[in-house]
C-alpha cells in the first residue's frame, strides 16, 4: 500500500501484466463459467420444474453465479494460471540473483515486480468475473431452452427480476479483493524463494494453496458481511 501511494508505476510492465492476466485467461475463464452455468442448469431446472417453479431457474443461476460461483470459480483459475507464474518467475529471478542485480542498480524490486502484478490482477479480475457472468447465465440459457423447454423470455425476465446492482457491484468488489490475494501471495513467495529450483518448486506449490485458503476463508468473511439478514431476492422474482 505504501508503494501504490508513492506513485512509483511502471507502466509498461503494468500493461504486459494486465495483457497476462487478462486476455491470456479469458478463454479459459469463460469456457469454465460457460459449463459451470450449464451444469448448475441441469441440476437445479429438473428439481424446479417437478416442484412447479420452473419460471425461477433463471433468476437462481444468475444469484449463484454472480454471488459465489463467478468470483470464485475465476480467481481459482486465475490462482492456478497467473499465481503460480507469479511465484515462479520472481522466484527463479531471486535464486538467480537477479533481485539482487535490480538493487545494485538502486530499482525497488516491489516497484518494478510487485506493484505492477498487483495492479493487473485488481483491474483484470472484475472484468474477468463480469464476462464469465454473462457467459454462464448464456450456457444456462442454452440448456434451459433446449432441454426443458423454459422460453427465453421466462428466463431472462427471471434473471433481471432476481439481479440487483448489489449483487453485480458485489462480484465486483469480491474479484478486486482476491486479485490484490493472488498477487500479493504469490509475488510474496516468490520473493522470498531460497534452494535452487527445489526452491522455486515449492514456492510455486505453497504460494497456490496459500492463495486459495485465503480466497475461501476471505469469501466467507466477504459473503457473511455483505448478505446479511433475510433475503428478498427470491421473493421479488416470484
Amino acid at each position: 500500500m505504501l508503494h501504490l501511494l508513492k506513485g512509483k508505476i511502471h507502466r509498461r510492465n503494468t500493461l504486459d501484466q494486465m495483457a497476462a492476466v487478462g486476455p491470456e485467461s479469458l478463454l479459459i475463464a469463460l469456457l469454465t463459467a460457460g459449463f459451470v452455468g450449464m451444469v448448475f442448469t441441469v441440476q437445479v431446472a429438473r428439481e424446479f420444474i417437478n416442484l412447479g417453479a420452473g419460471n425461477v431457474v433463471g433468476g437462481v443461476l444468475a444469484l449463484s453465479l454472480t454471488r459465489e460461483l463467478g468470483p470464485v470459480l475465476t480467481a481459482v483459475i486465475v490462482t492456478g494460471r497467473v499465481g503460480s507464474a507469479f511465484a515462479a518467475e520472481i522466484g527463479t529471478m531471486q535464486v538467480t540473483e537477479q533481485i539482487d542485480a535490480l538493487l545494485m542498480l538502486r530499482t525497488d524490486p516491489i516497484d518494478y515486480l510487485v506493484i505492477p502484478r498487483v495492479i493487473a490482477c485488481c483491474l483484470m479480475l472484475p472484468i474477468l468475473t463480469i464476462l464469465s457472468l454473462v457467459t454462464g447465465i448464456a450456457g444456462g440459457l442454452l440448456i434451459a431452452t433446449t432441454m426443458y423447454g423454459i422460453s427465453q423470455t421466462v428466463f431472462l425476465e427471471s434473471v433481471r427480476h432476481f439481479l440487483t446492482l448489489w449483487d453485480i457491484c458485489s462480484a465486483a468488489i469480491k474479484a478486486f479483493v482476491f486479485g490484490g490475494l493472488i498477487s500479493v501471495i504469490g509475488t510474496s513467495w516468490g520473493l522470498t524463494t531460497t534452494g535452487g529450483a527445489k526452491g522455486v518448486g515449492q514456492s510455486t506449490t505453497t504460494a497456490v494453496v496459500t492463495a486459495l485458503l485465503a480466497i475461501f476463508i476471505v469469501n466467507f468473511l466477504m459473503t457473511w458481511l455483505m448478505f446479511q439478514g433475510t433475503g428478498s431476492s427470491v421473493l421479488k422474482g416470484l
